[in-house]
């Protein structure tokens, strides 16, 4: 089996991850865990298994100025990413947010023109619009998606989540060809766990743990360990063999 191809089924299982994730998440909150006290726990428990599959591979030194790099990437792919997504579920419907996170793979194209001076194809264009109408149609169909004041703030940070995970897809895949994904992983986690610990712990804190039944751990576990853990290491895996825009573009599977 070639890279490529692996890169493809790896993104097809992460996008399965984050489908679940829309519902999975947005049923234990706010009335079983606080959004910032989810994605603290999201980023600690993540971060925790990282660390502990780096002990299993070839140990690699980070250059200095690589992590520096690496602090920077937390903060758009682990920081903001988590936080504006979570809170903002947190605050809309899960298919606002879906439909939403369709505007990510325009704007990776958008930045890899920028950064990579990649060329924009008529087969990209063609693909992304397609991706685009079939996305929306199948959303559209369930009949439930609505904008409105109610949901303004959510869809709001929503959209800087779709915009901050952008940057980072981009960031990040010159040095996931540099490093092992898991070397990377480990430090982006690290640092943000840093950034996250003063801003969720309140928030954990109070978390009344006692009232949580067996199906509330399960999907505080799918969420720490699928959606957090398992997606972000197939998502940089397949970064390594593909380009930023294929990556972001697998999302227009999760609405299937």
């Amino acid at each position: 089996m070639s890279n490529a191809l692996k890169a493809h089924i790896s993104l097809f299982a992460a996008q399965v991850i984050y489908a679940l994730n829309y519902s999975i998440a947005k049923d234990l909150m706010p009335n079983h865990i606080g959004p910032l006290a989810l994605v603290l726990l999201r980023i600690a428990g993540a971060g925790l298994l990282f660390w502990i599959l780096s002990l299993f591979i070839k140990k690699e030194k980070l250059h200095k100025g690589d992590l520096k790099k690496m602090a920077i990437l937390a903060l758009f792919g682990v920081f903001l990413n988590q936080v504006f997504f979570i809170y903002g579920l947190s605050l809309t419907k899960p298919i606002n947010s879906a439909i939403i996170m369709i505007s990510n793979p325009i704007m990776v194209i958008l930045f890899t023109l920028i950064v990579f001076k990649e060329r924009i194809t008529i087969l990209k264009i063609g693909g992304l619009s397609l991706g685009i109408i079939g996305a929306v149609t199948l959303l559209l169909f369930k009949g439930n998606f609505e904008f409105g004041s109610e949901t303004l703030t959510g869809d709001l940070m929503t959209l800087i989540n779709a915009s901050s995970w952008a940057v980072f897809v981009v960031m990040a895949k010159p040095y996931m060809q540099k490093y092992q994904t898991v070397t990377v992983m480990k430090w982006i986690f690290l640092f943000g766990f840093c950034y996250m610990l003063p801003v969720g712990f309140n928030d954990l804190k109070n978390t009344v743990w006692q009232n949580w039944s067996s199906d509330i751990y399960l999907g505080v576990g799918f969420v720490v360990v699928a959606t957090t853990f398992l997606a972000y290491l197939l998502n940089t895996y397949a970064l390594k063999d593909l380009s930023p825009s294929v990556v972001s573009m697998y999302i227009y599977t999760q609405p299937f």
